[in-house]
């Protein structure tokens, strides 16, 4: 039997608009394009910018094909601000989203078809760093219950911001059904306004992972590592985001 298709897949949150957008954006740009990465999950796309839009059209041009783009804003006001993205270079055969009725939180999924094998695909962004794990516990039992109900897939990936390390609740949970591809830090980078000021100035910087891309099912993680995590060489405090990306190469486990 041929060997499975390897896939590369990314994710970034990439803090709004925020900290010097303008300059910090062709750093996220020119990431990708050496990453090369057939999915790419955004947290705190910039909804007034339509940021995944113009990513979506930079990336694709830089690689010669046309990426798929899914997006789902939050809730209630903050739909006007921020959202989730998926870009993907594999047909979309169905999305979805879910509303978790707290702090305007919410979910997307798209099912993917690689290979004639559907992956569903879920991008999400869970309750702040400093707040209550109990809160993104109960994010995570939804999140989960949710996707129990698309269990007709041949597996899932999530990707996204959970705020919570693996020794939280949360996260914990989170590890009972799928498997993080890496758990080097990622939060936060030393990425700085024009005045100087950092994000989360009551965090060490880069001590602690807590964005993930978790995998369940069939699929078998080949690497991954921390990406998007390097300032521009000229300025030492401008960075692609406040929070290095996380890289995996993925593919389906072939049973025979």
């Amino acid at each position: 039997m041929p060997a499975a298709a390897r896939f590369r897949v990314v994710t970034l949150n990439l803090e709004q608009d925020h900290k010097r957008w303008s300059l910090r954006r062709p750093l996220i740009e020119q990431g990708l394009a050496e990453l090369r990465p057939d999915i790419i999950a955004l947290n705190e796309v910039s909804v007034p910018l339509q940021a995944a839009r113009a990513l979506r059209a930079v990336v694709s041009a830089r690689l010669g094909c046309d990426y798929h783009l899914v997006q789902q804003t939050r809730a209630n006001s903050l739909s006007t601000v921020e959202g989730e993205a998926l870009l993907t270079r594999f047909a979309v055969t169905e999305t979805g989203n879910f509303d978790f009725q707290a702090r305007d939180m919410v979910a997307l999924v798209a099912r993917l078809l690689i290979e004639g094998e559907p992956l569903d695909v879920c991008v999400t962004h869970l309750y702040m760093s400093r707040g209550d794990d109990s809160l993104r516990l109960h994010q995570v039992q939804q999140l989960l219950a949710w996707l129990d109900a698309r269990a007709d897939a041949t597996a899932c990936i999530v990707c996204g911001d959970f705020n919570a390390t693996l020794d939280q609740p949360s996260a914990a949970l989170m590890t009972s059904r799928f498997r993080p591809t890496q758990t080097a830090p990622t939060a936060f980078t030393p990425l700085a306004d024009a005045t100087g000021e950092v994000s989360h100035p009551y965090w060490p910087r880069m001590d602690r992972c807590i964005d993930y891309i978790w995998a369940s099912g069939s699929l078998e993680v080949l690497a991954s590592g921390v990406c998007l995590d390097r300032p521009r060489t000229d300025d030492l405090s401008l960075w692609p985001s406040d929070h290095a990306g996380v890289w995996a190469d993925l593919a389906f486990r072939r049973t025979s």
